[in-house]
């Protein structure tokens, strides 16, 4: 039985912007305080569950957050980009271009993220050593953002779908209850 929801689209060219913006930009914000929210509760769950060595597993946590924020954020910016390539091709009613846009896309989503996890699983040793990052944390760190980045294709597809919503002005309903 699917559920029904009612789409909840912001007109952001007829009327008033400020509380249409308000609308857009409560959600958007949101997203972006439970990804540090995500971080703190990688580092509270090694935190409890680390044993004895749970000052190193920490350590090695927090070192990989400006590499994870670098990674996320440049790819975060992509899909803003995408983002404006799919609101103008739907402002102009351009239903190939609105196609090809979107598919390119979550092309570009999946293959940047293969790319980023590839070259990641090479090369994030010597980048973790040029962090300098103490050698009793560094085989912990490089684990862990090892295993983080076999996830990197999902959480870049994640957020270049959900800049495509926010490009038709939808925020609020998550991707699989959406009705097209």
């Amino acid at each position: 039985m699917a559920i029904e929801m009612k789409k909840a689209k912001i007109d952001m060219i007829h009327g008033s912007i400020w509380n249409k913006l308000i609308q857009f930009a409560l959600p958007v914000a949101a997203t972006g305080i439970l990804e540090q929210l995500f971080n703190a509760s990688d580092i509270a769950i090694v935190g409890n569950f680390a044993g004895d060595a749970k000052t190193i597993a920490v350590a090695a946590v927090g070192a990989n957050t400006p590499v994870i924020g670098l990674i996320l954020n440049l790819f975060i910016g992509i899909a803003l980009g995408a983002n404006v390539v799919v609101a103008n091709a739907i402002g102009k009613k351009d239903e190939k271009m609105i196609h090809k846009a979107v598919h390119t896309s979550v092309i570009m989503s999946i293959v940047g993220g293969f790319i980023v996890l590839l070259s990641g699983e090479l090369f994030i040793g010597n980048l973790m050593q040029l962090l300098q990052i103490p050698d009793e944390v560094l085989p912990y760190a490089v684990l862990y953002i090892r295993i983080y980045l076999l996830g990197m294709p999902v959480i870049l597809l994640y957020n270049f779908e959900a800049a495509i919503f926010r490009s038709i002005g939808e925020t609020k309903i998550s991707l699989p209850d959406y009705k097209y």
